[in-house]
């Protein structure tokens, strides 16, 4: 496995002073060094086109003594020829702007991998995917959507296992559900969000995995046993995702994971970001696992949204995933490995250190986080009573009503 990020990071330093003729032979002069899969590599470190790079080995490989006159000139003359700024083809993307919606909404549906690596994968293959969009209009092949799905954060991988337990019959029919909930929201321009608590962070100079620059031989020290320190407690990160703004908010707990901080949570993303988004706003739709804090079987769940509903005259829609789907949750894979990924290798010292790495996060593909210490207390053992369930406004939908519901405000 070559070091694509290694390779795109000499890339960047290189490319101010490089020409177009440059750039070509020094990417072809990587790929020869990397052998086997090296022009893989380097295409997808740079955004180089592979013919790109093959014209240049080809350059590199020329033996001068073999041409004649009339062809040494001729290759002289296209090795100091340089376009102008600008020139040669433009990208399918730019041409075709609709392309890479249209490629993420043949792909999203099924959509699947682990929550904590950037990485996400497809079932179907470049070419089944490529032989749709020409059916829709578009002028692609399997290896320009193979490009495009490297530049998007998906690989195409052979099997894994990636079941959390028996699959539900009525899985597949849920997961359609959501998905046309969720087009009908942002259709008519009303937030849908992925909701969600992140694993909880011991505070302090404990081992945090991945790995981070540092001097030669002078790691960061940790501790070599991962014991909470009861002065420093730990983080309970709850993030909020907004799906159409690619826009995260994450709430720092300091007490309990209970649906009540869940809930807070989603009124400080509302208060914060989502009202100031969407201030016409009538409906709020919430996407979240069947279980924990913001469980389907929660009654305190749905009292505190209820209370939501009446604070903001939102009518609350809320879609759970079926069990055993939780990493099929999208705020998995769009905002909570990416945060992973920008403290990997550094010991979360502090609640201070915390929420700014996670404020901090963003990607190539414009992810912006905003992140806030909750230190409210959020105890747990809340009991809910049967008459303050019946005050809930619960309007189950006809299919699977305990997995998809929603709450509307009591009028004033």
């Amino acid at each position: 496995m070559h070091n694509v990020p290694s390779i795109r990071a000499k890339f960047e330093a290189l490319g101010p002073y490089l020409d177009e003729r440059r750039r070509r032979l020094w990417a072809a002069a990587e790929a020869m060094v990397l052998g086997r899969g090296g022009i893989t590599a380097v295409a997808n470190a740079t955004g180089l086109q592979r013919v790109t790079i093959r014209a240049g080995i080809r350059e590199l490989q020329a033996d001068p003594g073999n041409a004649t006159g009339a062809e040494s000139a001729a290759a002289a003359d296209r090795m100091q020829r340089v376009r102008a700024p600008g020139g040669g083809r433009k990208p399918l993307t730019t041409q075709d702007p609709a392309l890479v919606h249209d490629l993420e909404a043949l792909v999203e549906p099924t959509a699947r991998g682990d929550p904590m690596s950037p990485l996400r994968w497809t079932c179907k293959s470049t070419r089944q995917l490529a032989a749709e969009l020409v059916r829709q209009g578009h002028q692609v092949s399997h290896q320009t959507v193979a490009d495009l799905l490297h530049a998007l954060d998906y690989s195409l991988q052979g099997t894994r296992t990636t079941k959390e337990g028996s699959d539900h019959p009525d899985r597949d029919a849920q997961f359609a559900s959501i998905n046309e909930q969720t087009r009908a929201f942002q259709q008519r321009g009303q937030p849908a969000i992925s909701v969600d608590c992140k694993k909880k962070e011991l505070v302090g100079d404990f081992k945090n995995g991945g790995r981070e620059w540092q001097p030669a031989g002078h790691p960061e020290q940790v501790r070599v046993h991962d014991f909470l320190d009861k002065q420093l407690g730990k983080a309970i990160p709850y993030g909020v995702y907004d799906l159409a703004a690619n826009q995260g908010w994450v709430s720092v707990g300091i007490d309990h994971e209970t649906a009540a901080f869940a809930v807070a949570s989603v009124r400080h993303w509302w208060q914060q970001m989502g009202q100031p988004r969407y201030p016409t706003a009538t409906g709020l739709l919430i996407t979240a696992d069947g279980g924990g804090s913001n469980g389907s079987q929660s009654r305190l769940w749905k009292t505190e949204l209820q209370r939501l509903a009446d604070e903001t005259g939102l009518r609350i829609s809320v879609c759970h995933f079926p069990p055993g789907t939780s990493k099929w949750n999208l705020i998995e894979h769009r905002l909570f490995c990416h945060i992973t990924q920008n403290w990997r290798g550094r010991p979360l010292v502090s609640l201070e250190v915390i929420v700014n790495l996670i404020g901090n996060t963003t990607t190539r593909a414009g992810l912006k986080v905003r992140a806030e210490l909750d230190p409210a207390p959020y105890p747990t053992g809340i009991k809910v009573s049967d008459a303050e369930l019946a005050a809930v406004q619960l309007q189950p939908a006809t299919f699977h009503g305990n997995w998809n519901y929603a709450i509307t405000p009591h009028t004033k």
